[in-house]
């Protein structure tokens, strides 16, 4: 599967930001209520300038593992908070062409548009890829919110901290008593959905079994069906 090109990759990071801007009124931030039977993890692990991306393919909802794709490739662009798609991109990209099956949803390990340019990893390669897609971070990287419920499935609004009105995604607790995800909207999708797909991606960790499984993959585990 050959995604769409929207930019070269070959920029610096004023350009990058550039690029950023740019694209962010593209986002779809709506679902069209379309059937999902297949979800994907995306992660990339860099060591020593070398970055290994995994896509992990399961069906939905029973979350059983279909397939993984990975690729590597030289980590060229800079480490940059806010710019971590020109680093990781290009090898996300590589290795969707490997895939044999077309999930029909996308959970990065990253951020949507939680982002000061509402464009993170899971927008902007779901604009690549236009997919519906993600991101499911681990830590804030933008936005103001109130400490969720401490119970599993609770939840708080995250708001755009330029714009204290507009909520830009939610901070949900997957477990009860641990810390919260970060969950916002990539592309073809919004914030209720993206909540609702990532809880249901979560069983027994913090963490969903997407991301799970990718970041075992993207860490040089094998994918065993």
């Amino acid at each position: 599967m050959v995604p769409r090109r929207l930019h070269s990759w070959d920029l610096s990071p004023k350009e990058a930001i550039r690029v950023q801007r740019e694209l962010s009124p593209r986002l779809v931030l709506s679902w069209d209520d379309r059937k999902v039977a297949s979800v994907a993890g995306v992660d990339v692990s860099v060591k020593a300038g070398r970055a290994r991306a995994a896509i992990v393919v399961l069906r939905y909802p029973d979350l059983d593992p279909i397939e993984g794709a990975t690729a590597e490739a030289d980590a060229v662009f800079p480490y940059v908070p806010g710019l971590l798609t020109f680093r990781e991109g290009p090898v996300i990209l590589a290795a969707w062409e490997r895939l044999r099956s077309e999930p029909d949803l996308l959970l990065f390990d990253g951020q949507g548009i939680a982002h000061p340019r509402r464009m993170g990893l899971a927008a902007h390669v779901g604009l690549w890829l236009d997919r519906p897609s993600i991101g499911v971070a681990k830590s804030r990287l933008y936005g103001v919110h109130e400490p969720p419920s401490p119970d599993r499935g609770g939840t708080s609004d995250l708001y755009d901290e330029k714009n204290p009105e507009r909520i830009i995604g939610s901070v949900l607790r997957t477990r009860s008593g641990v810390k919260p995800v970060f969950v916002s909207p990539g592309h073809r999708i919004d914030i209720e959905h993206a909540i609702e797909f990532t809880f249901a991606c979560c069983t027994r960790y913090r963490l969903p079994e997407t991301t799970r499984w990718a970041h075992r993959v993207a860490g040089g585990a094998q994918l065993l069906t």
